[in-house]
């Protein structure tokens, strides 16, 4: 079963499918029915009308070039090479007539699995990185009701469970945590080879802070909060949503934002794998605009968000959080 980037990918390639299948129909049937109609097998019979449907400005020049785009490793998107002789979807991977082998996405890809990361202290001793615990949602204490029975839920009075992950809250711009990768998000699991679980923020950077000059090791998974969402830009240059301080908070109607899934209430924390946490509404406009026409925006629910955030001011998430371009 082939995947797709987005849905516009999707719709494309079917395109491509009934195209393909209907060049390769034997022409002897065609001569055995002359006044038959022809038939366009295929939701839509031709790329220009996804004009119309999705706000796709697309050429077959564009499409050619998309296709003969092919990944140099085995993470990225990859795109069947033949127009011709059967389904574009019968290799089983990934197909991205219209995405490509964007870099856009390929630096946003959250990674399944685990990773190891090694780095050391700058000359003041410090890594660059703030820590945080995120535990569960407080439920309601149970509470004997005192005559023998059962028990009773209090709304007024909650319990806090241990903290269950260590995450990272803050990565700096040109520290050592910045030049190993490490992202806002990331779960750290362990530090020199002792396990966060159940961890306390305090604990965590003492750990850091105990740590030695030259190597410290972490092993971290990428970004658990987080999810991505591929988007195509119409022919004016919109991916369709809206959002205020960061925050998404409404879907264009049959936009490419609604029609890949995006949803509101979600904070935006990159644009094609740059970090755009603390950025004014103005500086995030202006990365969407020099995107080319797919964005890939990682986004993250905006109950986790503001737990993950909680008691960092603006000016730090601002001035402080690493906005570079990540490499790939």
């Amino acid at each position: 079963m082939s995947i797709y980037p987005s849905l516009e990918d999707l719709k494309v390639d079917r395109v491509l499918q009934a195209q393909s299948t209907q060049m390769a129909q034997p022409a002897a049937i065609t001569a055995a029915m002359p006044s038959a109609p022809q038939s366009n097998p295929g939701l839509y019979p031709n790329l220009a009308e996804l004009s119309s449907y999705m706000g796709l400005s697309l050429t077959d020049e564009e499409i050619q070039l998309n296709m003969a785009l092919l990944p140099a490793g085995g993470s990225e998107v990859s795109v069947p090479p033949a127009l011709s002789g059967g389904s574009l979807a019968q290799s089983g991977g990934p197909v991205a007539p219209v995405t490509g082998n964007d870099m856009g996405l390929r630096r946003a890809e959250i990674k399944v699995g685990v990773r190891e990361v090694t780095l050391c202290k700058d000359q003041q001793g410090k890594v660059g990185l703030r820590l945080r615990a995120i535990d569960k949602v407080s439920a309601p204490e149970r509470q004997s009701d005192g005559g023998g029975g059962g028990l009773l839920y209090s709304p007024r009075l909650t319990i806090t469970p241990p903290p269950q992950g260590i995450f990272v809250q803050l990565v700096q711009a040109n520290t050592p945590a910045s030049l190993v990768g490490l992202r806002f998000g990331d779960q750290v699991l362990q530090v020199d080879g002792a396990s966060c679980a159940g961890w306390s923020t305090e604990r965590a950077h003492k750990a850091l802070k105990r740590a030695s000059q030259d190597r410290i090791s972490l092993i971290v998974r990428d970004r658990p909060f987080q999810r991505t969402v591929t988007l195509q830009k119409d022919s004016a240059g919109h991916v369709g949503f809206i959002y205020k301080r960061g925050q998404i908070t409404s879907l264009v109607r049959d936009g490419s934002a609604a029609r890949n899934g995006l949803l509101t209430n979600h904070y935006l924390c990159e644009i094609n794998g740059q970090n755009v946490i603390g950025l004014k509404d103005q500086q995030v406009g202006d990365i969407l605009e020099s995107c080319g026409r797919t964005v890939t925006v990682t986004v993250m629910p905006n109950k986790i968000y503001e737990h993950m955030v909680k008691r960092l001011s603006s000016g730090l998430l601002k001035n402080s959080m690493d906005h570079s371009v990540p490499e790939v």
